[in-house]
């Protein structure tokens, strides 16, 4: 096969510097046994780089010239290339335990990291490129600029943190932005709350649809329940921290008539 061509509609930008690979890999330090699935594997620069290190390797590639590559550039026995959409992907069909990495495509990169946060009961860890911007709104702090529904959602299942960030130059295409890494930490079960967790999404999601708003307009509660809460009505959704939109979704579904 000749140089692949990036497709705009599957927002390809192939990683290809070597130094970066190296520091990726290091940074997930994959052994042997790992059940490991990468996402997005495109030209398989990563791939090749973690099959030096894993004995198999999952691969989910949507573009299906770029999937034929793959699986003609390597062994069957070695790696399995998955023909699909990330975005319907299920992970009772691996193994549990299992780690998985990639260079997200940019234009579904929330949505896919809010359709695995779903998944998180089946995932060790998880290592992805994203834009900088992203990555910096995953692991904001309340009252930050940066901290939002992504924040808060991410958050109450699983501890982040920001890794390197990576330059344009290290794609080709280059992005219009920068990169980073993130490592993805899934909450042990005890630490997760038990929270009816579609309340709790239609809540986090109404509150900052409304972010400029106190908090008095922007969440369906009355002036008892912010008592009962311990919650200042006059804050904006940006200055409550996960737990409290925990507390809160808790709070509506004890007192749902």
């Amino acid at each position: 096969m000749g140089r692949h061509v990036p497709r705009k509609r599957f927002g390809q930008h192939f990683l290809h510097d070597p130094r970066v690979l190296a520091r990726i890999v290091e940074a997930i330090g994959p052994a042997p046994a790992d059940v490991m699935l990468e996402i997005g594997p495109g030209e398989g620069a990563l791939t090749r780089a973690l099959l030096e290190r894993v004995r198999m390797l999952h691969a989910v590639e949507i573009d299906r010239n770029l999937a034929a590559h793959l699986e003609d550039a390597f062994p069957r026995e070695r790696l399995v290339v998955h023909r699909a959409d990330a975005l319907e992907l299920n992970l009772s069909a691996f193994p549990p335990e299992l780690r998985v990495v990639g260079n997200l495509p940019y234009n579904v990169s929330t949505p896919l990291l809010f359709h695995l946060a779903g998944q998180a009961e089946r995932v060790r860890d998880m290592h992805f490129m994203l834009q900088l911007e992203v990555v910096e709104r995953m692991v904001a702090s309340p009252s930050t600029s940066a901290y939002g529904r992504l924040s808060v959602m991410l958050q109450m299942r699983f501890r982040m943190q920001k890794l390197f960030r990576v330059s344009a130059g290290a794609f080709r295409p280059p992005p219009k932005v920068e990169s980073a890494v993130v490592r993805i930490m899934p909450l042990a079960l005890g630490e997760r709350p038990r929270v009816d967790e579609a309340l709790l999404a239609r809540l986090v999601a109404g509150a900052f649809a409304a972010r400029r708003k106190t908090l008095r307009n922007a969440l369906p509660l009355s002036p008892q329940d912010f008592e009962a809460l311990g919650i200042d009505p006059g804050l904006r959704p940006e200055n409550l921290a996960p737990s409290d939109y925990v507390r809160i979704a808790l709070h509506l579904a004890a007192h749902a008539h």
